[in-house]
């Protein structure tokens, strides 16, 4: 009789015969990666920014409000714990590679059966049976589902971890415009406080000159009525500068408490930003996002190689040793003692089209894998372009707004002393007026805007985020076939 291991060469010999009872479906991906050529990038890379771009508007209260951001929003935090849960998963997928070695022992009081292998006395009586065994499985992975498995995970982990780095990106603009929203508010507010003085003016002066009867009554209503609608826009200015606390707080991990330590922001929205002109030409290896959705498709990919591999016989080796007896006195003894080695062998030869279903799925989730990414690039893409086109605009647009207003300040100017000296009646200083509180709001809208925007163009082509070289992507590789190495060092020293 052969021996166990001498059988495992005429196994592995006739496993590519086997494998053909169950034939692989002819399912093939169908939806192609977006060339990158035809999107119209640039010739030059976009340049680059501190991880820490916000120092640049010289806000003291804007660095300190950045670093609660990263330390205590919730949605950066649920990020990162799923870092950690996708490492553990190419954690335990690495370790499925490996040999597996488990100790089993159990003792039972047992009836024996009088008619099967067990001879009397012991047939028919009641017995202690024990065993003690310390089992050995090894997958030898042969058609290399196991590596594709562990390439998988590794894929997940490292887009888990971009996933975190662009959710820090995503919510460093909605912290930026919702700042530049508390600023926009104090500046309305100001307007606003400006307005109520120069209402309250012109109801003094048409109060006075209904009293030297060269007004009417309706003049001096309608005076104090603008004046009334003045100090409304006052109180809501008020009411937004308190709701966009909130929401910073929020956004930072605070609560009520934070609020009383909130100060007028100070930020210089004008600050020199290096942004591009044209769609950048590495824009797709700069967005975390990009890079995310990426590594999905070679975790798709390799989740459908795995499935494929199931097509074929899982041929492990296995062995066992440890010691076998009935009475408790006797378990641990020389006699007891017992081993076995071999290989072992699945083949699937019916499973009602379980497996082709599942490489058909497998197939399916890499086109989905594969439209996600589509989406992300055309999605980065558009994001970018319209932020340049809302720059370039937005700064045409203040040129004009800045003279409009310093046309507005002339022209109610002139109105007031008109009618201050009766050369005119009411209307033309309250339509110059009304001309100028617009032309006031507008521009602090158009600076506000301005900043977010360029915000905005930063983020879109990767703000402060920097991608692992080469280098370290081919490590990443490496990792994957050795996963017990410096796989999670990297990872956490990105985080």
């Amino acid at each position: 009789m052969k021996k166990p291991l001498a059988l495992l060469p005429a196994l592995l010999l006739s496993a590519p015969l086997l494998q053909g009872c169950v034939a692989a479906p002819p399912t093939t991906p169908e939806v192609k990666e977006i060339a990158p050529d035809t999107l119209g990038l640039g010739a030059s890379a976009a340049p680059q920014f501190p991880d820490a771009w916000w120092t640049a508007f010289h806000d003291p209260q804007v660095d300190r409000l950045a670093g609660q951001l990263v330390a205590g929003n919730p949605t950066l935090a649920g990020a990162i714990a799923k870092i950690r849960a996708a490492q553990s998963d190419a954690a335990a997928a690495g370790a499925a590679a490996l040999p597996q070695l488990n100790l089993d022992g159990q003792e039972q009081r047992t009836l024996f059966s009088k008619d099967y292998i067990i001879p009397p006395p012991y047939g028919g009586s009641y017995r202690w049976f024990g065993q003690v065994e310390a089992n050995l499985s090894w997958n030898l992975d042969f058609w290399g589902k196991q590596k594709d498995l562990i390439a998988k995970a590794g894929d997940n982990a490292n887009a888990a971890l971009l996933d975190a780095q662009g959710a820090r990106l995503a919510l460093s603009g909605a912290f930026a415009q919702t700042y530049i929203g508390l600023y926009l508010a104090y500046v309305d507010g100001d307007i606003a406080d400006a307005t109520v003085a120069e209402r309250e003016e012109i109801l003094k002066l048409t109060q006075g000159r209904f009293d030297a009867g060269l007004e009417n009554a309706s003049a001096v209503e309608q005076a104090r009525a603008l004046v009334a609608l003045a100090r409304v826009d006052r109180l809501r200015y008020a009411a937004q500068r308190e709701t966009q606390i909130h929401a910073i707080a929020a956004l930072t991990g605070q609560g009520a408490a934070a609020y009383a330590g909130f100060v007028r922001p100070v930020p210089d929205l004008d600050a020199a930003l290096p942004l591009p002109d044209s769609l950048p030409a590495d824009l797709l290896s700069r967005r975390p996002d990009i890079l995310a959705a990426r590594a999905r498709v070679d975790a798709a990919a390799k989740g459908r190689e795995a499935a494929h591999a199931d097509f074929y016989p899982d041929i492990n080796l296995t062995a066992a040793a440890g010691f076998q007896a009935i009475g408790l006195s006797n378990l641990l003894t020389g006699n007891a003692f017992t081993m076995g080695i071999g290989p072992a062998i699945h083949l699937p030869i019916f499973d009602a089209g379980k497996i082709r279903a599942q490489y058909a799925g497998a197939t399916a989730a890499l086109d989905v894998a594969v439209s996600d990414y589509n989406g992300a690039v055309l999605n980065a893409v558009k994001q970018t372009a319209d932020a340049m086109t809302q720059v370039k605009s937005l700064a045409a647009q203040r040129a004009d707004q800045q003279a409009a207003l310093d046309s507005a300040t002339r022209a109610f100017k002139l109105a007031e002393e008109r009618y201050t000296s009766g050369l005119s009646d009411q209307i033309p200083m309250l339509t110059a007026e009304a001309t100028l509180q617009t032309a006031r709001q507008q521009m602090a809208g158009l600076v506000a805007e301005s900043a977010i925007q360029r915000i905005t163009l930063l983020l879109s082509v990767g703000g402060g985020f920097n991608p692992p070289p080469a280098a370290d992507a081919a490590s990443e590789s490496k990792a994957a076939d050795a996963p017990n190495q410096s796989k999670n060092t990297t990872i956490a020293k990105q985080e």
